[in-house]
């Protein structure tokens, strides 16, 4: 039975989620992190066990998980404090998705309110719960004054502008706590150099099976995240990974394989958090060194997940779905024999996706001009002619539709 440990692949999560905060927000690096690390010396100090501890501490790791999906929707409605409160929203639901073993309710969902009740859902201090304020504190704390590179001589100056927020944007409870941790050690422990380890210290080692619900539920917040980087691809990962599923039941796949294939496809695009989004998203070609720039999302894909211990098959499958069977493709330049027939799936259905769904430079295609690309592919070597057919037949009915969602998705 393949196992996951699930605090380090939330963890390369984290961290792809901090690179677009910084392209979009202007966030420092590690934000997350301290959040968590934060939170969790605050839950420490208020009694929480363990596992509630941790819960905590991924929630705080995790509180802005529908960035990506909150920028979209401001960008398109035009409405900040509309896209604000789906922010919140969102984010709540991706972390109920993880099925915490303690409760969460609206950890995330008030994580913007103020003691005032001047946030976007008007929640007054109290009215919420405690470790909401926890997170709001220490949310707004790092993003305004940056933590990791406050000195000794400033440390009273931030003590003094959390008292004075009492009442106003923070809680009488939360201040209090904060206070109670905030000293030097403390802002030393949040440096850039040392914040990977500390926040391990605070996330409990969490093993699951890889059928779990709750990897499943990771794994589809997650490819929403990376889908709604670009206004052209609000539905590529997760496309690709309900076709993944169908396929996997097509070749009769056991339920443990299945599950491994449907999280590569999920995860398989992680990288493209790094890339900007002026160029994911250019209308014309791309120059030959913005190509080169976008190329690198495979690898950085690669290096998120190649840590996740249980994730070695998940890793090869995700990051080899843009070789060419003939080694002209990248990040490693693999050919044909080096390629496992699920490397050569994903790779296929990347290409079906990509090729039928609306694009800057190109417009949506219908089933058989998708797969009259994919066919001169084939005969060119590029991709596997037999995989080819089966898609073609095995997709043919959809006709480019959206596949659904796996049973219990």
């Amino acid at each position: 039975m393949v196992k996951v440990r699930m605090d380090s692949l939330i963890k390369s999560i984290a961290a792809a989620l901090d690179i677009v905060e910084g392209e979009l927000l202007g966030i420092s690096t590690n934000h997350g992190k301290r959040i968590a690390v934060l939170c969790a010396k605050m839950g420490k100090v208020l009694g929480k066990n363990t596992e509630e501890i941790t819960a905590l501490a991924v929630c705080a790791l995790l509180h802005d998980s529908a960035l990506t999906e909150y920028i979209l929707s401001e960008r398109m409605d035009g409405d900040s404090d509309t896209a604000m409160k789906k922010h919140c929203e969102i984010g709540q639901r991706n972390v109920d998705a993880l099925c915490f073993k303690t409760n969460v309710k609206d950890f995330v969902l008030y994580h913007h309110e103020h003691a005032d009740g001047t946030g976007p859902f008007g929640i007054r201090e109290g009215e919420g719960p405690l470790e909401a304020e926890l997170i709001t504190i220490a949310d707004s704390l790092d993003a305004k004054y940056h933590l990791q590179r406050l000195t000794q001589e400033e440390l009273p100056g931030i003590r003094n502008i959390i008292v004075n927020e009492i009442g106003k944007h923070y809680s009488k409870k939360a201040a209090q706590t904060m206070l109670e941790i905030l000293d030097w050690s403390a802002v030393m422990s949040l440096k850039d150099d040392v914040i990977k380890q500390t926040a391990a210290d605070y996330i409990s080692p969490w093993t699951v099976d890889v059928q779990t619900e709750t990897v499943f539920g990771l794994a589809g917040f997650v490819a929403r995240i990376i889908d709604y980087k670009s206004v052209f691809t609000q539905k590529h990962s997760t496309q690709i990974a309900n076709k993944a599923w169908f396929m996997g039941k097509y070749y009769k796949y056991d339920p443990e394989r299945l599950s491994e294939l449907y999280l590569a496809a999920s995860l398989h695009d992680l990288g493209k958090l790094a890339i900007p989004s002026e160029i994911l998203e250019k209308p014309g070609k791309l120059t030959s060194e913005e190509f080169e720039i976008i190329k690198r999302h495979v690898h950085i894909t690669w290096e998120l997940l190649n840590d996740v211990e249980g994730f070695e098959t998940i890793c090869q499958w995700a990051s080899n779905h843009h070789e060419k069977a003939d080694g002209n493709g990248y990040p490693f330049g693999k050919k044909i024999d080096e390629l496992d027939f699920n490397s050569k799936l994903l790779m296929c259905l990347d290409l079906y996706q990509a090729i039928c769904e609306e694009r800057p430079y190109h417009p949506m295609r219908n089933h058989a001009d998708t797969m009259k690309i994919l066919c001169e592919m084939a005969e060119t070597g590029k991709i596997d002619k037999d995989i080819v057919k089966d898609l073609d037949a095995a997709l043919a009915p959809y006709d480019c539709k959206d596949m659904p969602p796996p049973d219990g998705c």
